[in-house]
């Protein structure tokens, strides 16, 4: 028989409530990624009632980071074995009672604990949420649609948790920022119970458990001495010692997966360029993501006087853009142009919008000097993170679509660590250097000299934040240059869906694993 004449295996049909499931998906992914900002704006409120010290409240974020970083592939994996509805509706409700437990905390070790086990339940739900949404939607256009307003929820997340953060701080109580959840949660519970069907599982496989223990061991070596070095410096053991550890496990965990029958994270999923290419992408967009939030956010508050609502809906146009731009870029531009000129131009927009901020100044206009670069940065993220998302979960079996999203996750957990502790260390050391450099030791009078020098340390912080925003700008210029060289050129190719409705495959793009039949999925 001729390759002609061999008949397709025909599609499974859409569900036909899957933008219903995107509603569900959508609401559980804005709970996740809000919850690592809208806790910022709360640590003073909540440290004020627990009574712990500045040393300890560098924890309660972090013990979230840790668990959630350590364990996404770990979850990733386990969704494809034991079945994605299981993990999502899990993670959701371990979410909702975590969140419970830290809204109603008493004391400083019970709040860290349920922002770790916030964590660990953040991690079974982040990868089940996006690789639902994979085998969701197969139709590559349904697909840029869908992904379109999921990247604009992963996009704009942190800034609506600012927001949302600063809201519930001033005229509720801090508290509100973990109870809110059980409002995202209760509401996704419902509608998954009721929308998703049972996902299919892989028969057969087995969980590489060495590599859990590598992996899981590295990314939480990683994220822990990254973050002391936010807090310390980067000669202390607590520093360098984990990072090197971290560097040694992931390495070792790289060269195991090659060699078992039954990776953790199969190779294939990584070494597709645009694929690996995604996920690199993530990774830069979340270093460089962390000065614009965190520095602007210093900048709107302590030079200009806002307060957290204000600063808070200072950010609303970027949030607009990213919803503009996440469509724009997955329904118009991916099918097109694939995926690299749109990661080369959401790069470049972003390094143009932090050479803009390197402008700012102590007496700053929101219009001329805030507005147009958020308004940038938004259009930026929108294309870079709807687009990595695509791409990054594009053409994987749907054996590996849970470790594929995790790796997502990670690179977007990664990122943030990174840029925690590095643009820190960058504007704390820019901030010292410019004080102890222009201090004023003689003036007519005592309160002269108080006022030089109080305009001089305010010159000095200005001067780390620009210092940081010059550092964005470098890291997404690289980026641009990284990105360019390793992602591929043209459209992503069909999927078997698009290419039995008649669609001719396309010659370059990320191609289907081609292990995709096996082994064979069973319902849960």
């Amino acid at each position: 028989m001729s390759e002609a004449s061999v008949p397709m295996p025909k599609a499974a049909e859409p569900d036909p409530r899957r933008w219903l499931i995107l509603v569900v998906i959508g609401l559980a992914q804005l709970m996740v990624v809000l919850d690592v900002t809208v806790m910022n704006l709360a640590l003073p409120s909540a440290q004020k009632a627990l009574g712990f010290s500045n040393a300890d409240r560098q924890w309660i974020v972090t013990a979230y980071a840790l668990s959630f970083g350590s364990l996404l592939l770990f979850c990733g994996r386990l969704a494809d074995l034991i079945g994605r509805k299981v993990m999502f509706i899990t993670g959701l409700i371990g979410f909702a009672v975590a969140s419970a437990i830290g809204g109603a905390s008493v004391s400083f070790a019970m709040l860290v604990t349920a922002r770790a086990c916030q964590g660990v339940f953040g991690a079974m739900l982040a990868p089940a949420a996006l690789s639902l949404l994979t085998t969701t939607f197969s139709d590559s256009k349904e697909r840029g649609k869908a992904f379109g307003i999921y990247g604009a929820i992963a996009g704009a997340g942190s800034a609506v948790g600012l927001l949302l953060g600063g809201v519930l701080t001033e005229y509720l109580s801090w508290r509100w920022c973990l109870y809110i959840n059980l409002v995202f949660a209760g509401a996704a519970v419902v509608g998954g119970l009721l929308l998703l069907k049972p996902q299919a599982r892989v028969v057969g496989g087995r969980l590489d458990v060495p590599g859990v223990v590598m992996v899981s061991s590295g990314v939480f070596c990683l994220v822990y001495g990254f973050s002391n070095a936010a807090l310390h410096s980067w000669s202390t053991p607590s520093c360098w010692g984990f990072l090197i550890a971290g560097v040694l496990l992931l390495i070792a965990f790289a060269v195991w997966q090659g060699r078992t029958d039954h990776p953790l994270l199969p190779p294939r999923v990584v070494l597709d360029r645009n694929r690996g290419g995604a996920y690199l992408a993530i990774l830069i967009t979340g270093a460089g993501m962390f000065g614009i939030f965190l520095f602007l956010t210093y900048y709107m508050q302590v030079s200009l006087g806002y307060s957290p609502v204000v600063s808070g809906l200072a950010f609303l146009p970027m949030v607009v853009c990213i919803a503009v731009s996440a469509n724009v870029s997955n329904i118009v531009l991916l099918p097109r142009v694939g995926p690299r000129p749109i990661v080369i131009a959401g790069m470049l927009l972003l390094a143009g919008a932090q050479f803009w901020l390197t402008h700012i100044g102590l007496k700053g206009d929101y219009v001329g000097d805030i507005l147009g670069p958020l308004m940038i940065t938004g259009v930026g993220m929108g294309f870079m993170f709807s687009t990595a998302l695509n791409t990054g979960t594009y053409g994987v079996s749907p054996r590996d679509a849970g470790v594929a999203s995790a790796s997502v996750n990670t690179g977007q957990q990664l990122g943030g660590a990174i840029g925690t502790s590095l643009l820190n260390t960058i504007a704390a050391s820019a901030t010292a250097s410019y004080i102890a450099s222009h201090l004023v030791h003689s003036a007519p009078s005592n309160a002269a000299l108080k006022h030089a020098n109080a305009i001089v340390q305010a010159q000095g912080v200005l001067h780390g934040y620009t210092t940081v925003f010059w550092c964005c700008m470098g890291i997404f210029l690289a980026g641009a240059v990284i990105l360019g060289a390793l992602l591929r050129p043209g459209p992503l190719q069909p999927l078997a869906r698009d290419t039995q409705d008649g669609a001719a495959p396309a010659t370059a793009g990320a191609a289907p694993d081609a292990e995709s039949a096996e082994p064979v999925p069973t319902p849960e």
